[in-house]
């Protein structure tokens, strides 16, 4: 009787999860725009108040705040732009109008300075009381101290506000134009085009606590980046009396003195930051020469415009014309010493590259110079460079290093220069003070590079821990697991500090959690992220110091993802996320960093109630050449290993390590929301790929097919509704396959290249680039020119041979593509439409690589869905596919129906 009973409980079980499944429901595209995620998070200062900013991709925002106990104590909604006060008493937010609202407004043709405004909240945290300041149009707080300044959305009315946030006190000062805080101390700067009743035009300094306010420069002209040191004792800024003449007669002020460009005919820039160094010694700016003139006295209907292209121009003219806007803009950087009142030119035309080092502090900088090598560049994608040391106080210079391709970075404090040569796979430093250079790694002692690189170029290094406080004294590098401490002059053996990392195949690497930090303590522990490649799960961890070797004690690691937590900046306590493909990333709150005991803050999760979900499951296959593969299948929550189920591939290159992210529904812009398809009874399957040089195509079809095969065998795939997606990569991927197989029922291919030859000559009008280096080097992956191997590129274009295409396709090229040439899609839709197979192209006017307007995106997805639906389902066709809509009804029909 016993067991019947048991028996009894268990059946009812079973059947009221069948029920719960059943009764939940599909998601809709209206789920997807209104899906909340967390998009700011900010905890203040001692880590007792947390503050973050759920967002919708359509609609208003809602920022919560919570209290260390993980109780929620204000909401505001349509709130951005958080930021806590120093003194972690006040919580400062913008609060924008309701969207609805301010559309209902646009439709009637409202103006714009009709329109609802947003408000500045202050949020007094102990009290929970909360006060607004409306119609605020730009507002800033001091860093150090409980000040506020902002000014009003009125354009008749430029007064600037100053205010404490207690509310003690307000000053305003009239027509404001530009107003800046210093870094470290409550020292206001702003410019005043004065007015009639004694305000005179200039810049102001206002000493908030005093609350007394002074004029340092008179003069009704031009300003332009007025600049305090971080402690407010000095002043830089640039100044044109004659309004017209700005870019021709700008002049420095330091501290009271006017600086002159150097040489003759050369012009102080506006177009560089001015920087003060870190101790206030020295000011960085921008010198340019003199702009060119045109020569008014010929009409432009009168003068040829002529673009000329010429064979050996180490810039392709397509860059050149890209980068027109930035290049006559370009300065070069220069430095005046404060206590010497001396100016030096660093960087030149011949050198133009400055790079500093430990913040200004350093009396030396480094030259970089690419210009001799922008030929070989053009069809390598890498730059080479001669590097030069400076001496900022006299200028000389000193060659470091010739033709080296490789970034060069400087120690933060000055004290080397070092970089990975990707030619022979090696690190190097350079020490400035004995002027001598040294390997610190070989391919033999130390694997830096990337050891899963499948590009025809040289694999790129795993990367730079940091240095060692307070003089450079180690380098902490990564090879695939562990963390390595070096000495840069080669002295000592390296250490491996994680010890275990390739041994248990977990990768560690080090949180620097204080972003404004340039070194590492030695002595101090240190928090570490790991990723174990077998299970993909990820892990906190604790490095006792960087002094020397230990295994990382585990603080929190499971079958979860983790990424980069937020810690308070006087204490221990961090914000962070764990999260899976069911589990919403909730922010949790440690109180003391230990990661026991957290209290957790949202509730994402709740959106997920009555919808129907999915799982997410690590497979393992062969390719057809022998590797071993991962892949992730990504099954519905009432998955029943029964019944046959509708499978969409979709893919990219690697993707596996993504097991437990947990994908939040969005308009994609690209790609499927695999949510949305696992609520509508799909499974997707998300294939790793692997490549061999000279056949991306093939390669793509060797890694993914045997992967299908291994799901079809598992027995719950319709072998009929089986499709593919990609976009881009993808998208060529995908358009590949539809030649080699007729397995797919339907494939969506985004912004693909189907003509490897055409593409090869072709340019990337997102950067004016030429395509040639990604096939000869990088993600093409031929790994030679056109001439060395036609066969490849005949072998490799999905275009040769569409005549065996058998599967309907459904194209999204855009028509402002810098990425992928338009005409690829163009040529893709009209050799299928010659050969008069089912094709159909979705173009978005004005759009770039992938729709960016949120319209665009849901229309997208939208006519995606109904697409496979119909191919993979035998839903009807929707109108858009059987009739199309005509140019002349596009702004009046979507054809949906």
């Amino acid at each position: 009787m016993k067991g019947r009973c048991i028996g009894l409980v268990a059946l009812l079980v079973f059947l009221g999860a069948g029920v719960w499944a059943q009764s939940r429901r599909a998601m809709t595209f209206d789920d997807l725009t209104g899906w909340q995620r967390v998009t700011e998070r900010a905890i203040s200062d001692d880590g007792v108040w947390v503050a973050c900013r759920m967002e919708p991709w359509i609609g208003d925002a809602m920022v919560h705040v919570y209290n260390a106990k993980g109780k929620e104590v204000a909401s505001f909604q349509g709130g951005e732009q958080m930021k806590f006060a120093a003194s972690c008493r006040y919580l400062l937010a913008v609060q924008k109008p309701p969207l609805k609202e301010v559309e209902a407004l646009k439709i009637q043709k409202t103006k714009e300075e009709d329109l609802p405004k947003n408000k500045l909240l202050l949020h007094r945290l102990a009290e929970g009381k909360t006060e607004e300041v409306d119609s605020v149009k730009v507002w800033k707080l001091a860093e150090k101290s409980d000040w506020l300044a902002y000014q009003r959305g009125n354009k008749a009315d430029s007064t600037l506000y100053i205010r404490s946030l207690e509310g003690n006190r307000l000053d305003s000062f009239p027509a404001v134009s530009e107003f800046y805080f210093a870094k470290e101390v409550p020292l206001l700067y702003f410019v005043s085009k004065g007015d009639t009743l004694g305000t005179r035009a200039g810049l102001y300094a206002f000493e908030a606590e005093a609350g007394a306010s002074r004029l340092v420069f008179e003069g009704e002209g031009v300003f332009k980046q007025i600049v305090p040191d971080k402690r407010g004792e000095h002043l830089a800024f640039l100044y044109c009396a004659d309004k017209d003449s700005v870019s021709t007669h700008l002049k420095l002020h330091v501290d009271g003195q006017v600086l002159e460009a150097t040489p003759t005919n050369w012009v102080m820039s506006e177009h560089e930051t001015i920087r003060f160094s870190d101790d206030s010694q020295k000011l960085f700016f921008g010198m340019a020469p003199r702009p060119k003139v045109k020569d008014t006295t010929v009409l432009d209907e009168n003068r040829p415009k002529v673009e000329i292209w010429k064979w050996d121009e180490k810039v392709q003219y397509t860059q050149q014309v890209y980068n027109k806007a930035k290049d006559l803009k370009k300065s070069y950087t220069a430095v005046y010493h404060l206590n010497e009142r001396k100016l030096v030119p660093l960087a030149s035309p011949e050198m133009p590259d400055f790079i500093m080092a430990d913040k200004g502090n350093a009396p030396i900088g480094l030259l970089r110079v690419s210009e001799p090598y922008g030929l070989e560049r053009m069809w390598t994608g890498r730059p080479r460079y001669d590097i030069y040391s400076i001496d900022l106080a006299s200028g000389q210079t000193d060659c470091i290093k010739e033709a080296l391709m490789a970034e060069v970075r400087f120690s933060p404090k000055g004290n080397y220069a070092y970089w990975f040569n990707v030619e022979d796979s090696s690190w190097y430093s350079y020490s400035i003070a004995d002027k001598k250079e040294y390997r610190l790694t070989t391919p033999d002692t130390f694997a830096a590079w990337d050891e899963e690189n499948d590009m025809p170029d040289f694999a790129p290094p795993y990367g730079v821990a940091g240095w060692t406080s307070p003089q450079d004294e180690y380098l902490l590098l990564y090879d695939r697991y562990d963390l390595w401490r070096f000495d840069p002059k080669g002295r000592s053996a390296p250490v491996n500090l994680t010890k275990n990392g390739r041994t248990t195949q977990t990768s560690y690497r080090l949180l620097q959690l204080d972003k404004e930090a340039t070194t590492i303590d030695p002595k101090k522990e240190q928090l570490l992220r790991g990723f174990n490649e077998v299970t993909k799960g990820y892990g906190y961890y604790r490095l006792p110091s960087v002094a020397s070797a230990s295994v990382p004690q585990t603080l929190l690691a499971g079958n979860f993802m983790l990424k980069e937590p937020l810690k308070a900046k006087k204490s221990g306590a961090m914000v962070y996320t764990t999260e899976t493909y069911s589990q919403f990333p909730e922010l949790r709150l440690t109180a003391d960093g230990s990661f026991k005991r957290p209290v957790q803050l949202t509730n994402g999760q709740a959106q997920q109630d009555g919808i129907r979900w999915g799982t997410a499951e690590l497979v393992s296959w062969t390719s057809l050449d022998g590797k071993p593969l991962q892949g992730v299948v990504y099954k519905p929550e009432d998955f029943d290993p029964a019944k046959k189920y509708p499978l969409i591939v979709n893919f990219y290159e690697r993707n596996a390590e993504t097991l437990y992210a947990y994908k939040t529904p969005e308009p994609h812009r690209s790609t499927i929301d695999y949510r949305l398809y696992n609520s509508h009874e799909y499974i997707v399957f998300n294939p790793d790929v692997v490549y061999e040089d000279g056949y991306p195509g093939e390669s793509c079809f060797n890694s993914v097919m045997p992967g299908i095969s291994l799901l079809i065998s598992q027995g719950y795939i319709n072998e009929e509704a089986i499709a593919a997606q990609g976009h881009s990569w993808g998208g060529y991927q995908v358009a590949y396959l539809a030649t080699r197989t007729r397995l797919f029922a339907a494939i969506e291919s985004g912004a693909p290249v189907v003509n490897m030859f055409s593409a090869y000559g072709g340019i990337r009008w997102g950067s004016g680039l030429n395509r040639s280096f990604q096939y000869e080097h990088t993600q093409s992956r031929i790994g030679a020119t056109i001439w060395e191997a036609p066969q490849r590129y005949t072998e490799n274009s999905p275009l040769f041979t569409m005549d065996k295409v058998e599967t309907p396709i459904l194209i999204m090229h855009n028509d402002q593509d810098g990425h992928v040439p338009w005409y690829q899609g163009i040529e893709y839709f009209v050799a299928l439409k010659r050969l008069q197979k089912p094709v159909w192209m979705l173009n978005y006017p004005g759009e770039i690589h992938w729709p960016m307007r949120m319209a665009n995106r849901v229309d997208f997805q939208k006519r995606m869905f109904q697409f496979f639906e119909h191919y993979l389902k035998k839903k009807p066709m929707p109108r858009w596919m059987s009739e199309g809509v005509p140019a002349v009804d596009q702004d009046f029909e979507l054809g949906y129906e």
